[in-house]
Formats: structure tokens, C-alpha cells, sequence
């Protein structure tokens, strides 16, 4: 099966460094891949949605409870 994308070519190069792929696997990909233009990445990043945030809403001031004493 053939890289998709450089990113993927890069990280089984950094496999292969490791040594958790045989040489064999990755000269295999590498062949199948050719020397087609490869996108920096498959899928694009997903871009960041504007946050909304809450409004404040002016409240009173909870009532605080008072303490009884402790005899």
C-alpha cells in the first residue's frame, strides 16, 4: 500500500528508525509510492469554531446564612 501523505512517509521513516518496521515493509511503500506529490497531510485540520461565551448577567448578591453560635 502506498504513503498518502508526507506526514505518513515521515512517520514510518521514524518507525523504521526505531526498528518496529522491517526495512523490507518500508522500501515496499516507498516503491509503491513512486515519486507522486504527496500532500502534507491527508485531511486538512479542522479549523477552531469561534467560541460563544456566556453572558454575565448582573444578579444580587446571594443572602448569607447566618451562623448560630456553638455553645
Amino acid at each position: 500500500m502506498p504513503f498518502k501523505s508526507k506526514a505518513q512517509r515521515r512517520k514510518f521513516a521514524e518507525l523504521l528508525v526505531a526498528g518496529k518496521i522491517t526495512p523490507e515493509a518500508y522500501e515496499r511503500w516507498n516503491k509503491e509510492t513512486g515519486r507522486a506529490e504527496l500532500p502534507e497531510r491527508v485531511k486538512p485540520k479542522r479549523k477552531q469554531s469561534a467560541r460563544k461565551t456566556k453572558r454575565r448577567t448582573t444578579r444580587t448578591k446571594p443572602k448569607v446564612k447566618s451562623r448560630s453560635k456553638r455553645r
